[in-house]
């Protein structure tokens, strides 16, 4: 049986930087994660399709990761 891979899992984005489009927003949430000033809420709105569940999780992961590097500038 043939491995099959839900598209929007294939090619979700991992990283801040495989955001596409998202370039201010992107920028925010790096520098609140680098200071450490994450809010206890965001609210992520938008037409299907513009990335708020990509950013979301990635951002859930930047917050609880235990072991962050700090080289690029991210946290996954």
């Amino acid at each position: 049986m043939a491995n099959r891979t839900a598209l929007y899992r294939k090619y979700r984005p991992n990283t801040f930087d495989e955001i596409f489009g998202q370039e201010n927003i992107i920028k925010i949430l790096k520098n609140a994660v680098i200071t450490g000033r994450v809010s206890h809420a965001y609210l992520f709105s938008g037409p299907r399709g513009t990335g708020k569940t990509s950013t979301a999780r990635i951002l859930a992961k930047v917050v609880n990761c235990l072991k962050p590097i700090r080289s690029e500038d991210r946290r996954v």
